[in-house]
Formats: structure tokens, C-alpha cells, sequence
């Protein structure tokens, strides 16, 4: 089935995705049962289940699973004979099982220094795919990275971010040796449509960058799109507590939420 072939496509481009397969189907319905359907995080799909509210129902189910990353058995009433069910007329039953299929979060780390190597094993404690790379070979090294995917040792951070294939799901934090260096790194992946883009810095820093890069043509909106200074006010100023900063931030944009402390506002007595 041509289906399977966009599933690998999928596993490789790291994108989300559950596949829809119907595993009962009793009376009248529109396909039978070991239908399939493949259903991205962003609502796309390939194959059919059988169309109509049917189809239209479980998508918007499997969206759901893929963002809870839990898979799921539903069933579906396909008759107007009340509110429970679809409002079809074929009026059998089908129940579906959505396997999700979620991909390892990328996350690359453009600068092998104290905040880089602190950021690297903080991470390996999560789900995290992590791709060190810097243009010394002496700091970046299986033997300092020992948790990360890849360590690269290249000429240009620049151009190794720029020439390098992100997606939606990765997330970059800068923290090179120096401005001019992170500054010519986040203009390397400012095009790029990620999930974080997070840069370490002052604030007079941060802004000295930005204004350089709004000079160079770089829009406002692309700009506002990056953390910088990285990470949540949390205190400390040694490198594994910047990075434990920089990674509750991350997790925060990757989960949507707000950040704050759980007991606030709630009413515990």
C-alpha cells in the first residue's frame, strides 16, 4: 500500500503523525474494516477511511492523540438518530484504532562551551535528539558530549546551521564563544521554521544583535520569534543552572504552557 512508503517518509522527515485504521465496522459503512488513513499533526492526510463526518471526526481525534502523544480506540455511531451520533445515514458502527507515531524533539546546541556541555546533560534527562556543533575541535568531542546524537566539529557554525535540515519539531539554542558568532548563527536559522530558536546573551547584547540584524533586512516578526536572554528568571549564574533555566523554557514552548508556578492561584486550604 502507497500509504506505508509516506509513513517511512514521515519517521524520516521526523514529522508526527498517527495512522487511522479501522478495526470493527458492523452494518452499513463507507469503507471496511483494516482501512487506513494517515493523519499529520497539522490536520494533512493520506488515504481514507471512508470520507464525510466519519473521516472528519477521527482526524480531528487523531490530531488530539498526536498531541497528547497517546493513542487511542473510538468508536463512531454513523446514523442521525441522535446527538451521539455522526448525522450519516449509512447508520452502521465503526471503530477505528489511532496509533500515534511521535518523533524524537531535535534539539541543537550551536556552541560546545561551559553553557553548551551543562545544557547537553541536562537534556539527556528528556526525550531530546541533541546535535552539538562548533568550529573547535577541542571542545567539541564524543569525550565531553557522551549524551549527545552528534557532535560536529565544523569550519562555520553559520553555515553548518544554515545548510543543516530542521523541522518544525526542533528546537536551537545559541551560546557560541562570542556576539559576532551568535549573531551569524541566529541569522542562519531565522528563516527556518522551528519550534525555539533561544540565544544567550545581556539584554544590551540581545539588543545590539537585533538592531544589527533589522539593519541587515531581517523583519520584526522574525525577530520576535527568539528567546533572548535564553531561559526563565529562575536565579543562578553557574553554567548547569543557566542550563536548567534554558530547558524549563523549552519545555514551556513545547508543551504551550505558561510557565508559572503550579500553586499559583490555587485554592489548597
Amino acid at each position: 500500500m502507497i500509504i506505508y512508503s509516506h509513513i517511512v517518509k514521515a519517521q524520516q522527515q521526523k514529522r508526527d503523525f498517527a495512522v487511522v485504521t479501522i478495526v470493527k465496522a458492523q452494518g452499513s459503512t463507507p469503507r471496511g474494516e483494516d482501512a487506513k488513513m494517515l493523519v499529520y499533526s497539522n490536520g494533512e492526510r493520506l488515504g481514507t477511511i471512508g470520507g464525510g463526518e466519519l473521516e472528519a471526526s477521527a482526524v480531528c481525534d487523531a490530531r488530539t492523540a498526536i498531541a497528547n502523544n497517546r493513542s487511542a480506540l473510538v468508536e463512531y455511531r454513523l446514523d442521525d438518530r441522535d446527538e451521539e451520533g455522526l448525522g450519516m445515514k449509512c447508520g452502521g458502527d465503526v471503530q477505528v484504532f489511532i496509533e500515534v507515531h511521535r518523533s524524537r524533539p531535535r534539539l541543537i546546541i550551536a556552541g560546545a562551551g561551559h553553557v553548551g556541555k551543562a545544557l547537553c546533560d541536562a537534556a539527556c534527562l528528556l526525550d531530546f535528539e541533541i546535535v552539538v556543533i562548533d568550529d573547535r575541535v577541542e571542545w567539541a568531542n564524543r569525550e565531553r558530549f557522551t549524551g549527545a546524537a552528534e557532535v560536529l566539529a565544523c569550519e562555520s557554525i553559520s553555515k553548518m546551521l544554515k545548510d543543516m535540515e530542521l523541522t518544525e519539531e526542533s528546537f536551537v539554542v545559541i551560546a557560541t564563544r562570542g556576539h559576532m558568532h551568535d549573531k551569524e548563527a541566529l541569522a542562519a536559522v531565522l528563516g527556518k521554521k522551528v519550534k525555539y530558536i533561544g540565544m544567550i546573551g545581556s539584554y544590551q547584547k540581545v539588543k545590539q544583535i537585533f538592531t544589527q540584524l533589522r539593519e541587515e533586512g531581517f523583519k520584526k516578526e522574525e525577530l520576535e520569534r527568539v528567546y533572548s536572554p535564553v531561559g526563565l528568571d529562575i536565579g543562578g549564574e553557574k553554567p548547569e543552572e543557566i542550563a536548567i533555566s534554558i530547558l524549563a523554557e523549552m519545555q514551556k514552548v513545547r508543551y504551550s504552557r505558561g510557565g508559572g508556578s503550579l500553586s499559583t492561584g490555587k485554592d489548597r486550604l
